[in-house]
Parts: structure tokens; C-alpha cells; sequence
């Protein structure tokens, strides 16, 4: 068991160490990922519960809320 690990990981390690054009296309993934997850969420997405409500129960109320929906009357 542990042999055939140690060949898939062997294989995916030459793989990527061989690679050229492959390096390059990682690489601008990644920056691309860092760009959708850490430059928009700073713009785009502000943090509507720490700025809207005071407290952790307020907080965890309004998401319960949103989640569940309103209580209806019977």
C-alpha cells in the first residue's frame, strides 16, 4: 500500500518538476485566486454583521433569522 503512494507520488513529482509552460500557468492561478479572495473581499464584500450589530447574540439572532426565516403565527 504504502509502495503504491510513494509511486503516485513520485510520478506527480517528476510530473511538476519536468513541467515548463505548466509552472507558469500555476503560478498565474494562484495569483488569480489571491486576487478573487483577498483583494475583492476587502472591496466588495464588507462585513455586514460586525458593522450592522453590537454584540455576538445580536449577530447570531439576525443569522438564525435569515437562515430559518420569520416565525409564523398560527
Amino acid at each position: 500500500m504504502s509502495g503504491s503512494l510513494k509511486g503516485i507520488y513520485h510520478f506527480y513529482r517528476e510530473g511538476f518538476r519536468s513541467m515548463t509552460l505548466g509552472k507558469t500557468l500555476w503560478k498565474i492561478i494562484l495569483i488569480k485566486l489571491i486576487v478573487m479572495f483577498a483583494i475583492l473581499k476587502l472591496f466588495f464584500f464588507p462585513d455586514f454583521l460586525q458593522s450592522n450589530f453590537s454584540t455576538d447574540q445580536e449577530r447570531a439572532d439576525h443569522v438564525l433569522e435569515q437562515i430559518t426565516g420569520p416565525a409564523r403565527n398560527n
